[in-house]
Formats: structure tokens, C-alpha cells, sequence
């Protein structure tokens, strides 16, 4: 930003043209507001939706949950995951200009999946599906591990192009998955 506060300062010393400004003390709070808006982070005008617009089940509640299939999707997600790791290092390795391209691609679906992966044990298993008066005490904290464990996992799996973290990732799901599976 410190180039841009300095064109700034150059334009703020700059004449204006006659009648541009009522006074001097315009431009001074103009540039003034300009340079705080420069200086806070910003998203520039795009608009997030927020996670759960049609990705996730209800939160009514309904009464309708089918956590064997939230739980495959996640597997699903980690397997892209895996994927987009491999293909990344493989067309790193290739190096044209069309490999680069695809290896971004790449890397935006790896993100995408990670995200997804903690989307839905935030909003559909731990927002709906952990009920801390059902639990004891160390059952309750037993199973917010378990689920923080998946989540941090598809972090790391975020940073990173080795298979560790998704070695990581599936195990954590593997923890997670008989808790969901029927009896």
C-alpha cells in the first residue's frame, strides 16, 4: 500500500481545476478516506454464499438425516483429494504452459473438496448430529475430538501436495465413520 499512499500524496499536492472542490479541506478528506479504504482488507465486491445454501440437509429440524450417505460424500470428497494430490505432482513435474493451467485447476478442486469435507461436519454433524445431553461427559468430548480431527485434517490436506495429510485425512474419517455406522 505504501505506493499507493504516496500516489495519493502526489494527487493530494496536485492543483485541482477551478471550482473542482468547494475547498482544500474536500480533497483532504477525501484522500483521507480513501487511504482507510485502501488500507482495510476487503473482498472487493464478491459476495460469498454462505455454506449451507443447497449443500446441506435442513436445520428445521426435520427429522430426516441419512448420515451414512453425508459420511460417504466425505469419503468422496477425500478421495478427490488424493486425486487432485497426484495430478498436481504429475503435471508439476510436466511443466507446459496448458499442464500449469490444469494443475491450478487442480488445486482449486482440492480446496473445494477440504472445504467440503469441513463444511459438513461443521453444519450437518456437529451443528445437528452431536447432542452434548445425549453424551456423557468424556463421551461428549470423546466424539468433538474425533470430528475436530477430520476437520483439521482436511485443513492440513489444504497446505500441502503430499499424501501424508490425506493419509491423515482418510484415518480421521475412518475414526469418525462408526459413530455414523447403523447397529
Amino acid at each position: 500500500f505504501g505506493s499507493s499512499i504516496a500516489i495519493l500524496a502526489q494527487v493530494h499536492s496536485a492543483p485541482a481545476p477551478p471550482g473542482f472542490f468547494a475547498s482544500s479541506s474536500d480533497l483532504s478528506r477525501m484522500l483521507a478516506a480513501t487511504v482507510r479504504a485502501v488500507a482495510q482488507p476487503r473482498s472487493w465486491g464478491v459476495k460469498a454464499l454462505p455454506l449451507a445454501a443447497g449443500r446441506f440437509h435442513c436445520q428445521v429440524p426435520c427429522g430426516i438425516f441419512t448420515d451414512d450417505l453425508r459420511v460417504a460424500g466425505i469419503k468422496e470428497d477425500a478421495q478427490t483429494i488424493r486425486k487432485a494430490v497426484v495430478q498436481i505432482s504429475e503435471l508439476h513435474k510436466a511443466g507446459s504452459l496448458q499442464d500449469m493451467h490444469q494443475l491450478v485447476r487442480w488445486v482449486a478442486t482440492k480446496e473445494e473438496h477440504a472445504t467440503k469435507v469441513m463444511g459438513t461436519i461443521g453444519e450437518y454433524f456437529l451443528a445437528q448430529k452431536v447432542k452434548k445431553e445425549m453424551l456423557t461427559e468424556a463421551e461428549y468430548r470423546e466424539v468433538l475430538a474425533v470430528h475436530h480431527a477430520v476437520m483439521v485434517a482436511a485443513m492440513k490436506t489444504k497446505q500441502s501436495t503430499e499424501l501424508g495429510p490425506v493419509d491423515a485425512l482418510d484415518s480421521a474419517i475412518a475414526a469418525m465413520e462408526p459413530i455414523y455406522t447403523p447397529k
